[in-house]
């Protein structure tokens, strides 16, 4: 049975788990970042009491959906769009149908489906950290993007267990955004560990092309890529590699 390494929080892990197990691996949880809100956001209170100036608001990420669905009654929104099937699925089990679901689940993707943005107002609450890629995009055709940031990914201590189980060898690391990257090598560095050079050379599967990226600037050889860039793709792509 194949050691599958999971660099996921832990308060997202076990859906993949369960999953990774019923596909027959074993999953090794080593959460290397936990997602905290941005509390007393300020800028987001203001934000959600003039929604009649948004034209969209985008969410990208279901820590998002979360966060600010958590804080927030569903008043009349403006149009939703939504990155990738989980986020609309969060979206959805607040009885909110996104209006729009780009079939590539990258930001850079979901522009066209907005239409013209020309002097209209999009409000992205996203991560601390998150790309600029969207906003960028949004600004050059014309449009305001306002970011607002709801969460911060903080690296954790790691998990002893993980490991140990990393120390004496597993056979994949998993990879599930940039940031799972990064930390990743952060705490192994303060491990006096190489992450290049690991027990038993894992393979390296990655999310999505973002993620893929962030991992080779890091210096490792990328094994797999999902095609479809949800935990169900990475499992598809980890059984067939």
């Amino acid at each position: 049975m194949k050691r599958i390494l999971v660099t996921r929080p832990r308060a997202q892990a076990d859906d993949f788990a369960k999953k990774l197990r019923a596909s027959g691996f074993e999953p090794i949880f080593f959460p290397v970042i936990e997602i905290r809100p941005v509390e007393d956001n300020l800028a987001l209170e203001r934000a959600w009491s003039k929604l009649d100036c948004y034209d969209w608001i985008v969410f990208t990420s279901v820590n998002a959906v979360n966060i600010v669905l958590g804080q927030f009654e569903n008043r009349s929104l403006p149009r939703v769009a939504a990155i990738g099937p989980k986020t609309a699925e969060a979206l959805q089990t607040r009885g909110i149908h996104p209006d729009f679901v780009p079939e590539e689940y990258i930001a850079e993707s979901i522009l066209p489906g907005l239409g013209d943005v020309q002097g209209k107002w999009i409000l992205l609450p996203r991560a601390e950290i998150a790309r600029k890629a969207l906003p960028e995009a949004i600004a050059a055709a014309g449009g305001v993007a306002h970011e607002i940031s709801v969460y911060k990914t903080l690296p954790v201590q790691p998990d002893s267990e993980g490991l140990a189980a990393l120390k004496s060898g597993v056979d994949w690391i998993t990879f599930t955004s940039p940031s799972t990257v990064q930390n990743f090598v952060e705490i192994l560095r303060h491990q006096n560990m190489n992450p290049l050079q690991l027990n038993a050379d894992p393979k390296i599967a990655c999310i999505g092309p973002i993620t893929e990226q962030a991992a080779r600037d890091e210096g490792f050889e990328v094994n797999v890529v999902a095609e479809q860039y949800t935990t169900e793709g990475l499992i598809s792509a980890l059984a067939n590699a």
